[in-house]
């Protein structure tokens, strides 16, 4: 029973991953919204970053970005993006994914959280320390 569970638990965080990088191509395809565009483009900038907004180390909120936040701004990204530039760009990200191809990273997502952590930080410690 664990072991099916586990199953589950990594087909949906293969899913996750492939639904990103659908993201990705849907955030470049020049057919798409510019809402959707800004909303695809700052998930996929989320989810490619090496540092997480809400770090995993903090007991259940730790997770809460990649358990809820993560899937829910994915969905309403892809509920804004035309279903003809969804299909293209899905067969964009299989073909990527079969090319075993590495997903890229997004350093200025890493480095916009560490400023929001810094910005936070600074402003608590004005506000409640001086």
């Amino acid at each position: 029973m664990l072991k099916k569970a586990l199953d589950r638990t990594r087909q949906w965080a293969r899913s996750l991953k492939r639904q990103v990088m659908v993201l990705w191509f849907c955030a470049r395809h020049p057919d798409t919204p510019w809402a959707a565009k800004l909303l695809a483009l700052a998930v996929v900038a989320y989810a490619l970053s090496p540092i997480d907004l809400i770090p995993d180390f903090i007991p259940v909120l730790g997770y809460l970005d990649d358990v809820i936040l993560l899937p829910l701004g994915i969905l309403l990204a892809l509920r804004l993006i035309p279903a003809p530039v969804f299909e293209a760009c899905r067969q964009q990200a299989q073909a990527w994914e079969a090319a075993g191809a590495a997903r890229p990273r997004s350093r200025l997502a890493a480095v916009l959280i560490v400023a929001l952590w810094l910005l936070l930080g600074t402003w608590l410690a004005q506000r409640y320390l001086f």
